[in-house]
């Protein structure tokens, strides 16, 4: 997970998606258990409300779930809920490339090529 104190995004909303990346990623499996707000607040030097504002953020969504004595855990599922949350953001992204290649004057096969050149990213904690 990780966390840019100069950005502008508020520090929760960037835990919660350091959180979601994790799950992303395959560091946080569905079912297991998730860190706690006192794990990320020493990890980041940050107030533990902070961290549980972005953890309650995620049990709101279903992407988390609390168990009794043993802390927050990924639910199932919360891969897939991950996904589908974020594709509307992605199309917007792409959106947004396309109309700003078409003023560059770069057609959407150029556009293509460019991404087939680029090699896909590893995944943390791969190698």
């Amino acid at each position: 997970m990780n966390f840019n104190p100069s950005d502008l995004k508020p520090i929760y909303l960037q835990i919660a998606e350091g959180i979601e990346d994790d799950i992303l990623n395959g560091l946080l499996q569905e079912e297991a258990e998730c860190y706690s707000q006192y794990q990320i607040s020493r990890m980041f030097n940050i107030n533990p409300a902070t961290a549980a504002k972005g953890i309650s953020l995620l049990v709101q969504e279903g992407i988390l779930y609390k168990v009794r004595g043993l802390g927050m855990h990924v639910s199932k599922g919360a891969r897939a809920m991950i996904q589908e949350k974020r594709k509307p953001f992605f199309l917007e992204s792409i959106k947004q490339l396309v109309w700003e290649a078409g003023k560059l004057n770069i057609t959407k096969d150029e556009i293509k090529e460019m991404i087939d050149s680029i090699p896909a990213p590893e995944k943390e904690g791969q190698k």
